[in-house]
């Protein structure tokens, strides 16, 4: 299957879904947002890295806010970094440039490596991406982090790779539907910008646009 151009979701969706379906739904669905140290902290950084244009250095070209899309995932954003390394074969070739070029995708995100793989399953996108604009393969990328200032390298695997089309997927169907789904509370609550608009433990996980109309009811 692939989709439209106006079918096409935020990459940066991804990571929100796999947090929690609810998060990204109170954001893509119900446009609901707000900000805390940890997302104003995020922003500064991308910032900082999202300078529009392009840099060569010996064999390496660098290119800032590249946009992205995959009409087979239903998705599309922009790359913080997109590095091209020179390349004796395989690769790609680029307009106005010589030889064979690797794509290698660096992602910028704050603090530090998390235990889960929230910050891969975007910087995969990204790669699967790349891999279909430019009919390459790409099998490892660059996530780097602001508190500890270094890259931490990504492999691109099967399972990593597979987690991004399910996560997809998942986002289409719930985006079809235009369902908020219920809340499940957890430690993960606590650290969430969307607290005081989801109020996972106040409504029971009803969407936030139901709970408006409640109190609308009762104030009638």
């Amino acid at each position: 299957m692939q989709y439209s151009e106006d079918d096409l979701l935020q990459i940066s969706g991804l990571q929100h879904i796999a947090f929690c379906p609810r998060q990204w739904a109170l954001i893509h669905i119900e446009q609901q947002w707000q900000e805390n140290r940890y997302t104003a902290e995020g922003q500064i950084l991308h910032h900082r890295a999202d300078d529009s244009g392009h840099e060569k250095r010996g064999d390496t070209l660098t290119v800032r806010s590249l946009r992205l899309q995959s009409l087979r995932l239903g998705l599309s954003g922009i790359a913080d970094v997109v590095e091209f390394h020179r390349v004796s074969s395989g690769g790609c070739q680029l307009p106005h440039h010589r030889g064979f070029w690797q794509p290698y995708p660096v992602e910028y995100k704050r603090g530090r490596k998390k235990s889960e793989d929230w910050d891969e399953v975007q910087l995969c996108a990204q790669a699967l991406c790349l891999e279909e604009m430019l009919n390459v393969t790409i099998n490892e990328g660059s996530i780097y982090y602001g508190q500890t200032h270094r890259r931490n390298k990504v492999e691109i695997t099967e399972t990593l790779r597979q987690r991004v089309v399910m996560l997809s997927q998942q986002m289409q169907k719930m985006w079809q539907q235009q369902l908020t789904p219920a809340a499940q509370p957890n430690v993960k609550c606590e650290h969430c910008s969307l607290y005081d608009c989801c109020l996972p433990d106040g409504i029971s996980g009803r969407s936030a646009q139901h709970y408006l109309r409640q109190i609308w009811e009762i104030d009638d």
